[in-house]
């Protein structure tokens, strides 16, 4: 039996293109957009119900909002001086390590399948989390950090995706999809907050109101 062109089903990878010549890397480097809530709210679940044995309701939740917020710090900062780097990056990490954490989603915004950090990527960054956050609060205070920080990386997959194929509905749904479409299709050097935008005000990048995405930057 064959199958003609007109019925021949889409290529699920037209829109996400090889950045790897090794096989196993490539497909590393792509994920569907619910890998970060698979892999990561169980843990966070996991890490609440075992501070709940060592700690108070209120230091619970004073430790998930100081992990979250210094998820937004790291969701601006490293979207900002690391993704787009003013001065060449240290310990010589050129354009293609650039490119591959963050310009091949500025070429291709669309594609769904690197639209979310890979396993690969988020996976080192908790690692680093848990050892600055055992450092800084040590136990047990670090385990609700922790699971502040990676909730706070959840949304910001989450909301990364969404802003690229989801249809807001709400003002503010429509104020963060717009936000982002200004920093890909207008100034790139500005819009650093995907769903912490409020830090772009704090840090002045943020957008003017009148800006619009694919107008002429100034």
């Amino acid at each position: 039996m064959t199958v003609d062109n007109a019925t021949r089903l889409p290529d699920p990878l037209a829109a996400s293109p090889r950045i790897f010549e090794n096989d196993l890397l490539d497909r590393l480097s792509r994920v569907h957009h619910l890998t970060p809530v698979v892999i990561y709210v169980p843990i966070i679940l996991g890490l609440l119900i075992y501070s709940a044995t060592q700690l108070g309701l209120p230091l619970i939740v004073v430790g998930v909002l100081i992990g979250y917020g210094l998820w937004t710090l790291t969701e601006y900062f490293g979207h900002r001086f690391l993704f787009h780097p003013v001065y060449p990056l240290p310990f010589g990490l050129g354009p293609r390590f650039q490119f591959l954490i963050h310009g091949v989603h500025h070429i291709y915004p669309n594609d769904p399948l690197r639209l979310v950090m890979p396993p690969l990527l988020s996976g080192p960054i908790i690692l680093i989390a848990l050892c600055v956050g055992r450092v800084l609060f040590g136990a047990p205070f670090c385990w609700p950090a922790l699971a502040g920080f990676m909730t706070g990386y959840v949304l910001y997959d989450c909301v990364h995706y969404w802003t690229h194929h989801g249809q807001p509905k709400s003002a503010l749904g429509r104020h963060v999809r717009r936000l982002h479409m200004l920093h890909h299709f207008r100034d790139a050097t500005r819009g650093f907050g995907v769903h912490a935008f409020w830090l772009d005000s704090a840090f002045g990048t943020a957008y003017r109101k009148d800006d619009t995405p694919g107008s002429a930057a100034v």
